[in-house]
């Protein structure tokens, strides 16, 4: 599912579970293109894959193509649950028919390895803090808070061919790619992630663009989403718009289907996807929220303290006994 869409869940859950990124469900990015903030959770070992049939047609150069499509995700949750590694990419073939004759050709659309890292999330306080036992209201109606995201960042390098024709350059290459991703899980089952990105740095033909991903939860098993993406480069811009479903099959299973569609003839694009996810969980034991900061070391010198105290009160009490059993000897 939608990483939007396991978190819409655990949003529900979240004043009965304690762990900052593992979740009870699936969390997938698919069928969507934006990455979710957080992570898959520490011992998680996640696949997500799919193919997808498209048709793009060119005005200018009066091309017709039809194209089919695999791409993969591989997600790794390890060390802290806030970090995870990932393998991401597109494998396409494209047959291209135009006045002088048919070409066909295949290569990778993108193909990345990276890292990401939630370093701020809103809900672990809230998490601490509890549900509001005197107000329903309080617990169930928006608030100015809801606008703050919890934020990640990915860092990762693409492997480009000699070659390709889907990517600028024409020799092979291995280029930075980051991105800034913000998540808001809101109550009624709303899920909002944006991510800003940018891509190729420092080659000829770096791009720039965001992604807008909205996702509401229907129910515990079925949720939809719509998307907007934006792409800005000297190689390729544009504008793509995606809407899909998504299905929990189990906790560790989702189906899902989109369709992608622009609005420019440079080329038109039109494309159907249908995919899975699938979570091997070896997660073995939660990691308990902290509350972090200058509260956060407060309490935990408290704690210090309070553990020395009783150790303390512990061996006096010890000390006082063996006292008593020597006078009642004599």
């Amino acid at each position: 599912m939608n990483t939007k869409f396991s978190y819409c869940l655990f949003f529900l859950l979240s004043y009965t579970l304690a762990s900052a990124q593992y979740t009870e469900e699936i969390n997938s990015n698919r069928p969507g293109f934006s990455q979710g903030a957080f992570s898959v959770g520490k011992n998680v070992l996640q696949i997500e894959t799919g193919f997808g049939l498209g048709k793009e047609k060119h005005n200018l150069r009066n091309t017709e193509t039809n194209a089919f499509a695999i791409d993969y995700g591989v997600r790794y949750g390890f060390w802290k649950e806030e970090l995870e590694v990932s393998l991401q990419g597109t494998y396409q073939s494209n047959n291209v028919s135009s006045s002088v004759g048919d070409t066909k050709f295949s290569n990778f659309r993108n193909n990345t390895i990276g890292a990401k890292y939630l370093f701020y999330d809103p809900y672990r306080k809230r998490v601490l803090e509890g549900p509001n036992l005197y107000s329903w209201k309080a617990n169930n109606s928006f608030q100015w808070r809801d606008l703050i995201p919890a934020i990640s960042i990915f860092a990762g390098a693409n492997f480009d061919f000699a070659d390709n024709p889907f990517t600028p350059e024409p020799e092979s290459m291995i280029s930075p790619k980051v991105v800034l991703s913000t998540q808001n899980n809101w109550i009624g089952g709303w899920v909002f992630v944006t991510n800003i990105v940018a891509d190729r740095i420092g080659t000829d033909y770096p791009s720039y663009g965001y992604l807008l991903t909205l996702t509401h939860t229907f129910t515990t098993h079925f949720s939809v989403f719509v998307e907007n993406e934006g792409i800005k480069s000297d190689f390729y811009s544009d504008q793509l718009f995606r809407v899909g479903t998504a299905v929990l099959v189990n906790n560790n299973f989702h189906v899902d289907a989109a369709v992608l569609l622009n609005f420019k003839d440079t080329p038109s694009r039109t494309y159907g996807r249908i995919g899975v996810s699938y979570r091997f969980d070896m997660h073995d034991s939660d990691e308990y929220i902290e509350e972090k900061g200058k509260a956060g070391r407060d309490k935990k010198k408290e704690g210090k303290l309070n553990s020395k105290k009783k150790k303390k009160d512990k061996k006096k009490k010890r000390k006082d006994d063996f006292e008593i059993e020597d006078d009642g000897g004599r």
